[in-house]
């Protein structure tokens, strides 16, 4: 094989295989819970006190609870006992991922300070530009991400 063609070779390979990752990443090959690399949901937010305090508020790791394969992190041990007893109430809605990604179809990072309770559930949101766009029609882009929601995790 000439070296040209064993460059060639090479490049289309390379190409294929990462084509190959992006189509099963949009595919949805992701956990269904948005953690980061040490396993620790929502970037170590409280999800309960977005529901009692009605804002963002950064969990500790000693009121910790582990469900569906990651760590979520509380900001006391009452929330932590209410995650407990009712995870779904809590838990944000498509794992914790953007709400927005989600109604377009794929997944991407929060933004704790950029979250939404409607109709008694959690959405966050990539970032507070992203929210604002997601904003624009909230029934619809809850609709599109609970159709999408199950092809990608």
């Amino acid at each position: 094989m000439r070296a040209g063609n064993f460059v060639m070779t090479i490049i289309v390979l390379v190409a294929t295989v990462a084509a190959a990752f992006a189509v099963s990443t949009r595919l949805g090959k992701v956990d269904s819970i948005n953690k980061n690399i040490f396993g620790t949901a929502i970037k170590g937010y409280d999800t309960v006190a977005y529901f009692t305090e009605g804002r963002p508020v950064k969990g500790r790791s000693e009121f910790q609870y582990e469900w569906l394969g990651a760590k979520w992190y509380f900001a006391s041990a009452a929330n932590r006992d209410a995650f407990a007893k009712n995870s779904i109430k809590y838990a944000p809605q498509f794992g914790g991922y953007c709400a927005w990604a989600v109604s377009q179809g794929y997944t991407a990072a929060i933004d704790p300070d950029a979250w939404k309770v409607v109709d008694g559930k959690l959405y966050l949101n990539y970032n507070k530009s992203v929210q604002k766009m997601w904003e624009q029609d909230v029934p619809a882009n809850i609709r599109k991400g609970n159709e999408n929601w199950p092809k990608l995790h």
